[in-house]
């Protein structure tokens, strides 16, 4: 039976921004996703080089370090697992790892039992030279509409292989979720958002390197501050991030692009509006609940090729700012 979080991890949560939680997948749950992964780059691998793109298929190399040697060849690898701005990848083995029970049952500890999978998730395999691996200092809210700011979206950094330091886990600012939005840039190191230094919480804490075992699970809440940093170590640190929220948290479940209104009262409009939000548990109306990666491959395919806008918080260039 899966259980949810203890009353001394959810204080940690609530007191801290974040709370690491070890063993939350089984190696058997892990391993489809990779198995997945692989199968996409092999594809991917297969059709560059017989398009002469590469030398070889490298598929002698293990899982963690074969996107470095085909990655170094050709960048065009990357597309088909990390896709544009909503994630990429989508298998079924993804939609199963997204809806494990063990992790909505601790999913469940901090927004209730009517969860909804948020509109963003990541695939990340960060690698030496790949500009986009390192993601630097912002909260998810800098991404999200600032009428969710009070709203809590749990963020959950979950590794496909043991990460630390050396290879570039996640840092993060302890207690600083309790101040609020800090200022953000556009354009910042990889075209990410970036909270500069002189915008983090002051006074605030210093920052804490969270190790992560593959199984293991980094909960943060979206006003927390986190980033990591390039590494040079010749594999790739393979990481998922998907987000949960309440039902009561807006949404834009069974909408189509389409339905989009910024003149609807903002209650109505989702968090983040350009991709597709699901109900991934719910006592209250079961027949909501997205059970199969056909049903949830369904709802994401009617945003793939008209997305409403994003967010507008009004963020400068860095450069704009200091003109």
């Amino acid at each position: 039976m899966s259980t949810g979080l203890t009353a001394q991890q959810i204080e940690q949560f609530t007191e801290l921004g974040y709370l690491m939680v070890p063993d939350v997948f089984t190696d058997d749950e892990i391993q489809p996703l990779r198995d997945e992964i692989t199968d996409v780059i092999d594809g991917a691998a297969r059709r560059m080089l017989a398009e002469g793109k590469i030398s070889q298929t490298w598929e002698q190399e293990p899982f963690e370090t074969r996107l470095t040697r085909l990655y170094n060849e050709c960048d065009e690898i990357l597309p088909p697992i990390v896709g544009r701005a909503g994630g990429g990848h989508s298998g079924p083995a993804f939609f199963e790892f997204i809806s494990n029970k063990s992790l909505l049952a601790k999913i469940g500890s901090l927004v209730g039992p009517e969860i909804i999978g948020s509109s963003v998730y990541r695939i990340r395999p960060k690698m030496p030279g790949y500009a986009k691996g390192a993601v630097p200092w912002h909260q998810d809210s800098g991404y999200f509409s600032p009428h969710c700011d009070k709203d809590l979206i749990v963020t959950c950094w979950i590794p496909l292989v043991d990460t630390y330091p050396e290879n570039g886990c996640l840092q993060v600012l302890p207690k600083a979720h309790r101040e609020g939005v800090s200022r953000h840039f556009t354009n910042g190191p990889g075209g990410f958002l970036v909270i500069e230094e002189q915008d983090l919480p002051v006074p605030g804490p210093e920052a804490v390197t969270v190790p992560v075992p593959a199984g293991g699970v980094l909960l943060m809440t979206n006003l927390t501050p986190h980033c990591s940093s390039q590494h040079e170590k010749d594999v790739v640190r393979w990481a998922v991030d998907v987000r949960y929220q309440s039902a009561d948290v807006p949404n834009n479940i069974g909408e189509v692009p389409a339905d989009y209104s910024e003149e609807r009262p903002t209650h109505e409009i989702a968090c983040y509006p350009p991709e597709a939000d699901f109900v991934l548990q719910s006592p209250a109306q079961p027949e909501m609940v997205v059970d199969s990666w056909h049903a949830f491959h369904e709802i994401r395919q009617r945003f793939e090729n008209e997305r409403p806008p994003g967010p507008r918080r009004g963020w400068v260039p860095a450069e704009t700012a200091q003109a």
